[in-house]
Parts: C-alpha cells; structure tokens; sequence
C-alpha cells in the first residue's frame, strides 16, 4: 500500500492540474515570502556586524562633555575639555591597550586637475589598531611623524578613487586647502554606516599636522575626542569605570557634580541595533507566516473539494477492502506531495527574490542554510496539519453512502 501511494498521489493530482498549481500556488508564496523576509534580516544583522567591525573591536569613544557658557548649556563636544595630557594618562591604564586622540573638518584636496572636498581627520597612528582597519597599499605615518608633525596622509578609497581614477596613490603628492602632502597609504575599504555615512570617504593625517597646517586650534593642548581601545570585550566595563575615574580625578570635578566629558561604549551601540535587527526579524518572519499560513488553508479547501468529488472513488475502494487508515494516508500523502512541491517552487522564487533584492534594489539579503531549510520544512509540517482534517473527513465516509452518491 505506501510503495503505491506516490503514484496514486501523483496520479490524482494530475487529473486536475490547473486545481493542483493554484493549490500550490499559495505555497509558493508563503515559502517565498519567509525566505525574502529572512534573508533581508539577516542582511540587516550582517551589516550591523559588518559596520561595528568597521568601527572597531571593545572601543570606548571619549568626547568633551556639554559645558555651560553665560547660561546657556552648549552641546557635548562644543567646548573641548580634554588634552593630550589626558589621551597620555588614559594609555597607562592596565584595562587599555590603545588610545587614538582625533580631530576632524572638511577641506578641499586637490592632485592634479581633479579635486574633492571630503573630510579630514587628525588623529595618533594607534588609530588604525584602534579602529582594526586594514591597509590595502602603502604604510601609515608613525609616532616620529607625529612628533615632527609631517605631512603624510592616508587614504580611504573614496577619496582615491575620485582623485586617483582607480590608480595606486601611494607615493603621490595631494594638496588640502592648498597643504602639500604625500600619500603614504591606502585604506581597505569598510563600505558605509546604518545612516549611510561612507567610511571611506575620508583622509587621515597626524594630529599634529593637523592641528598646526590645516585646522589650528583656539584652544592649545586641547582635543574633541578619543578613541580607546580596552584590553578586551570583558575588559570593556572595567576600562570605562577606569577612564571616568581619571578623568574626573584630572579634571578636579567635584563629588556629585557633572562630567565634562562622555564615555559611550560601541558595543553598547550593537546590542541597540542587534535588538533592533532581531525585532525586525521576527516581525518579518510573523508577517510571512501569514501568507504561509493563507496557503495552507488554501490547500485544506482544495483538499475538501476534492474528498466530495471522489466520494463515489472513496466507496468503491473501501469495498474492495481498503482500510480507513489507507483512505486517510492517501489523501494526506496528497496534501504533503502538494507542499513539498510548492515549498521547493517557494525556495527557488525566495532565492532569486534575494538576488533580485541585492542586485537590483541595493539591499542587503543573505539567505542562510538554517533559513532555508526551516522554510521548506515548514511548507511539509503545513501539508501534515492542513491534509490531516480533509484525510480524517474522507476516512470517516460510510461506505455505503459512498458507493450511492452522485
């Protein structure tokens, strides 16, 4: 009886094959629907990871804190309230491995009859430790360059594609506001943020060199901002309690006044957005269960219609000895052949879904093994749930009421 049952199965199904595609159409769909869903979540998680490892590994990011000035309360950063005394204090510590002061403004760079105006960013060569950045071409200035404020810098590769048209700029020679400087390196590139800031449309130069030729400084010895970078992820919490603890010792602030300064951990930012992700998956994932869900019921009907209309075909079996249990694994196995089939269909349009969603819409869409799988499986599960009440009702039928209808 079940080495029969796939050919009766199959051919039954085929007596009606218009039925039969638009009962596995709404599986189609459904399964479609969760692979797509998936696989933009996930892309949405990847680019979270992908951005964080961009912004470095257990960094702490250390700004001058909101001051007050004749009243009025300014923002965080406005007045800088940190020095390179504090940046050197802030590299003794145990629960620290590097620490990276950085200034920044935008600037006009030339080379040749090509020109861009982008960022430019004075920071310690500890930066790139900092950050875990990898260079692509070159070098990156050092601390003698740092010390003699030399004018190298280092590129990202937005900035050397718009002036360099593709070619190694390592060894050139740029101008910032009309400054000489030699290119030393060039960045790996990090693609862009959540919020669609290009990572790699910028310049880095030493602080020094910044601070004296390109951007001055109203307030000497005085930075922003720094980027800190703890010994490890469990060293995180200890390297913030010990940055504040210094900071505030240094600063003279006084016991249960305000700090002059804000410490915000990056790791704190990506559980924010790993939540968000995870939030957005699940909803995406409820969302295409509907339609998962809307097929199968669509296959219950369709599974209904047909027990009516072989009611007579259901009498004559049972005549000739069929056992209710064959007459119910019959039309189960028909409901589960028409799932299976529509969920490899789904996979297949949820798959090229995705490549259409990257290709063609500019959106991130990973689609995972685990996904998949869990889609297809969930196109049988809905065959087994949805085929159980038609297979019971053509089980239950008398067979002599059968054998008389119409």
């Amino acid at each position: 009886m079940f080495a029969a049952l796939p050919a009766e199965a199959w051919k039954a199904l085929s007596a009606h094959p218009l039925r039969t595609m638009l009962a596995m159409l709404g599986m189609i769909v459904g399964v479609a629907s969760v692979v797509v869903m998936l696989a933009v979540a996930q892309g949405s998680e990847e680019r979270v990871r992908q951005m964080m490892r961009t912004l470095g590994s257990n960094v702490l990011v250390v700004n001058s804190g909101a001051s007050v000035a004749s009243g009025v309360r300014q923002a965080s950063g406005a007045t800088p309230t940190l020095t390179l005394g504090d940046v050197e204090a802030i590299r003794a510590l145990d629960s620290v491995r590097a620490v990276s002061p950085t200034t920044w403004n935008t600037a006009q760079i030339v080379f040749d009859n090509q020109n861009w105006l982008g960022p430019v960013q004075g920071c310690h060569p500890d930066i790139i430790e900092v950050r875990d950045w990898t260079i692509a071409s070159g070098g990156v200035f050092d601390e003698s360059d740092l010390r003699s404020a030399a004018r190298k810098a280092v590129l990202g590769g937005t900035v050397a594609d718009k002036l360099f048209a593709g070619r190694d700029p390592v060894g050139e020679t740029i101008r910032i506001r009309n400054v000489p400087f030699t290119v030393v390196g060039l960045l790996a590139r990090k693609g862009q943020t959540l919020d669609g800031w290009d990572l790699d449309d910028i310049i880095y130069v030493p602080l020094s060199t910044a601070r004296r030729d390109l951007f001055g400084s109203a307030f000497p010895d005085r930075i922003h901002r720094m980027l800190v970078e703890a010994n490890s992820a469990q060293a995180l919490p200890q390297a913030e309690a010990d940055i504040r603890l210094l900071l505030r010792t240094r600063h003279r602030i006084a016991e249960g006044a305000e700090d002059d300064f804000v410490v915000r951990r990056q790791d704190a930012f990506y559980d924010a957005e790993q939540k968000t992700a995870g939030t957005m998956r699940t909803l995406l994932a409820t969302i295409a269960s509907v339609s998962l869900l809307v097929g199968g019921i669509g296959i219950m009907n369709i599974m209904l219609v047909t027990v009516t209309e072989r009611t007579r075909e259901i009498g004559l079996r049972m005549a000739v000895g069929a056992r209710r249990r064959d007459i119910a694994l019959q039309f189960l196995y028909e409901a589960i052949v028409v799932c299976v089939a529509g969920g490899m269909l789904g996979l297949a349009a949820g798959v090229a879904g995705a490549w259409v969603a990257v290709e063609h819409f500019a959106m991130n869409a990973i689609v995972t093994a685990p996904a998949a799988l869990a889609a297809f499986a969930a196109s049988a599960i809905a065959g087994l749930c949805f085929g159980i009440y038609p297979a019971l009702r053509a089980a239950s039928l008398s067979p002599a009421q059968a054998l008389r209808a119409e």
